[in-house]
């Protein structure tokens, strides 16, 4: 789900804007230390890079750190894709057991 918040928020992407798109698009709350801990491993594993922005005043001359997809990380996004769709077919509409 981070994954494809970064993707849908493109290049204005950092961790709050994050949270809010899951939150809107699932309507389940995440909490922030979350999001930069899934954000970090993304990043560790190659999937995500992020930059720093220029601080403002607004921020306490803090930098928001903007993160976007990387190549590998598009292509695990196509695999995983591809398997959950392997695994939900001939499933529609789904049923208990």
């Amino acid at each position: 789900m981070v994954m494809l918040a970064l993707l849908r928020l493109g290049d204005g992407a950092y961790g709050v804007s994050v949270r809010r798109e899951i939150e809107a698009r699932s309507g389940r709350e995440v909490s922030i230390g979350a999001i930069y801990a899934t954000l970090e491993r993304l990043e560790t594993k190659g999937f995500v890079r992020s930059r720093l922005g220029e601080s403002t005043a607004e921020r306490l001359e803090q930098s928001k750190r903007f993160l976007r997809i990387t190549g590998k990380g598009a292509a695990a996004m196509n695999r995983t894709r591809g398997a959950v769709l392997k695994m939900m077919e001939g499933l529609y509409p789904v049923r208990s057991a």
